[in-house]
């Protein structure tokens, strides 16, 4: 349990940072005239690209190769990102709720989702098997 809440402490910090940055960004290049999902999109890519580091070294502190659990992070942020753009399809584009708060609120959601792929699947532990007992050979 200690484990988690450091990891939760961490894993804010990095994903607070990020996501105020790219939340001033999103609403800047969308005052600009960019289209809301075009931004989103735009953004969330640089989002991945720059927590991957601070969450598997610092925010779950993963010693596993890089490869497999970069593959894990773009697929959980994948799935992350079409969560985020149904509900802006959704919730904007068809139910006339303003942009501004959807993408807010999603910010938390997708925080929470992420937060518990990452923990169980992306940076899991993987103990070692045990040793086999009885007579060797």
């Amino acid at each position: 349990m200690k484990t988690t809440i450091g990891q939760l402490i961490r894993y804010g910090i990095v994903g607070v940072a990020s996501n105020a940055v790219g939340y001033l960004l999103y609403l800047g290049i969308t005052a600009a005239g960019m289209e809301h999902k075009l931004a989103m999109t735009l953004l969330y890519g640089v989002g991945v690209a720059q927590t991957f580091v601070f969450n598997k070294r610092w925010s779950f502190g993963h010693g596993g190769a890089h490869g497999p659990a970069f593959v894990r992070y773009c697929l959980a942020y994948a799935i992350g990102y079409f969560v985020n753009l149904a509900a802006l399809f959704v919730l904007v584009d068809r139910l006339g709720y303003p942009h501004q708060i959807v993408q807010g609120a999603m910010i938390l959601i997708l925080a929470v989702m992420l937060f518990l792929l990452q923990k169980f699947w992306v940076f899991r532990s993987i103990s070692p098997l045990p040793a086999q007992s009885g007579p060797s050979l």
